[in-house]
């Protein structure tokens, strides 16, 4: 009906309009539904849903549309809702605002990436979180606003992947998840379709799980050897034995500074120096001692003719730029060793295991593993330095080939 035509009554009915009418209305003017809902259509033709409505006291009019995208239907229930809103004293021009604000899945996830990118421990695993979502996750609900995201759309990201790439799998749920968490902090929405997921997807099949390959004890010896003698550069040769010799990660060794190393040990210490890498740089983001065996300082007397003034004890070629980790893992592959660099915490595990029978505290504390069990772990509050220093060295011994000298650490050790 025509504005004239419903003011003539001074009451405007319920649901006046048809969608048939709709459809082929073309007379410019005003014609009203219910609710405040009308069709407004103007000289050149264009045509436009509005809705007239008073929002804490003030009259305004709400655009809700063009009739040939919203239907008849549509509109009346989005006018419904309008007004049930404003008559509880909220505002639906803002939620309607608000909506608009809401990220799609893609934009999200790029917004948390960023937020995390300063917090990641290097480059590469920034560059994972979000190249991992790009190729798995962005083709299929990237451009879904994150609000609307279900677990039906999670459930097709990973179906093809669950059990052909288990390991991947896995860490794209995990990021996927991250974006969710984030979503819900902004009151976005309030679940994580891929908390649960898990339980609606086949079992994994653990056992094709791959785990760094590793050399067995036996080897590790000539393993360095070998290295020593290759033509390395002799800050990586060096940096490889340190690695070795310590059990630590690459990551720790590669980036080691000289001001983490205190050369003077406590008078009742068995080492001469320790090495202090800083809670930034480890996995359990706290700071770890690390004892240094007399070859381990050996090792550092040398390093110290590499000094190029930018504070790292094994630098590259490049000035100032730290050993990359795939120059040590390329340099043992390339001398015919089929092991990965962080097997050998591996090796000194197993070797620790089965020729020291070194308690498994002093052994957990050295590799600075974070104890799982929490009864365990309130009991082991110490980082029980001085039997460590003894292990170190009993393991430094053992790679120079002098294993048949060491004396046995046991508890009372």
């Amino acid at each position: 009906m025509r504005t004239d035509q419903l003011m003539g009554s001074g009451r405007r009915p319920e649901k006046a309009l048809s969608a048939a009418f709709v459809r082929q209305v073309t007379i410019p003017g005003k014609y009203f539904d219910g609710n405040g809902l009308f069709l407004r259509v103007q000289l050149n033709g264009a045509r436009q849903w509005v809705q007239r409505i008073v929002i804490r006291g003030k009259r305004c009019e709400l655009g809700l549309g063009n009739p040939s995208l919203v239907s008849l239907a549509e509109v009346r229930e989005q006018a419904f809702a309008n007004r049930k809103l404003a008559r509880a004293g909220a505002n639906p021009l803002q939620a309607k605002h608000e909506t608009k604000a809401v990220l799609t899945f893609e934009e999200a996830a790029r917004k948390v990436h960023a937020l995390h990118l300063p917090t990641w421990r290097n480059k590469k695993h920034g560059e994972q979180f979000i190249n991992k979502l790009a190729t798995y996750a962005f083709t299929l609900m990237g451009k879904l606003r994150v609000s609307d995201v279900t677990t039906a759309d999670v459930l097709a990201v990973l179906s093809p992947i669950w059990t052909v790439k288990p390991e991947t799998a896995s860490r794209v749920r995990q990021r996927i998840g991250v974006v969710m968490k984030w979503a819900v902090a902004q009151r976005w929405r309030q679940d994580n379709p891929a908390e649960y997921i898990a339980q609606a997807l086949p079992k994994q099949d653990k056992s094709k799980k791959k785990h760094r390959k590793f050399l067995p004890y036996a080897e590790v010896a000539h393993c360095i050897e070998v290295v020593l003698a290759s033509g390395a550069l002799i800050s990586t040769k060096l940096a490889l034995e340190f690695l070795v010799l310590t059990a630590t990660r690459s990551g720790e060794t590669r980036l080691a500074r000289w001001d983490e190393i205190e050369w003077e040990a406590p008078a009742t210490s068995a080492t001469s120096a320790t090495w202090v890498i800083p809670a930034s740089r480890m996995k359990a983001k706290r700071e770890h001692r690390v004892p240094l065996s007399a070859r381990a300082v050996e090792i550092l007397r040398e390093a110290e003719t590499l000094v190029d003034g930018s504070g790292l004890v094994f630098p590259s070629a490049r000035h100032g730029k730290p050993l990359s980790d795939a120059t040590l893992s390329k340099l043992v592959k390339e001398l015919g060793f089929d092991a990965d660099v962080h097997g050998f915490r591996t090796s000194f595990r197993m070797w620790a295991q089965d020729l020291n029978s070194a308690p498994r505290e002093v052994v957990e504390a050295a590799l600075s593993h974070t104890i799982r069990d929490k009864t365990e772990a309130a009991y082991a509050r110490s980082d029980v330095f001085e039997r460590r220093c003894i292990l170190m060295e009993i393991w430094a011994a053992y790679l120079a080939e002098e294993s048949g000298k060491v004396v046995r650490l046991g508890v009372s050790a």
